[in-house]
């Protein structure tokens, strides 16, 4: 499912013109990435948690020369669902 899909899905259920639910769910994700670039905590009730954790610098090797690199400290978006989403994903 991607975001057009998702609106459809919205507009057909709420009965809104499917225009309305793209802005809707476009506004929904750019709050989501908007706060998590702030480095905030999302937590939807009943869907599950977004966090930002900060990947720290690290050694890699380059897998066709072997080389010794150095891997830059980047932070990453993780979720983390809900109980309900848990329970309903496994039966």
């Amino acid at each position: 499912m991607n975001n057009s899909d998702l609106a459809e899905k919205l507009a057909a259920e709420t009965g809104v013109t499917k225009a309305d639910a793209k802005k809707a769910v476009d506004a929904v994700f750019a709050a989501i990435a908007e706060a998590a670039a702030a480095g905030d905590e999302i937590s939807l009730n009943g869907f599950g948690k977004f966090k930002v954790k900060d990947s720290p610098a690290r050694e890699g090797r380059n897998p066709s020369s072997g080389e010794t690199i150095q891997i830059a400290a980047s932070k990453k978006l993780t979720f983390a669902p809900a109980k309900a989403i848990k329970d309903k994903l496994n039966g």
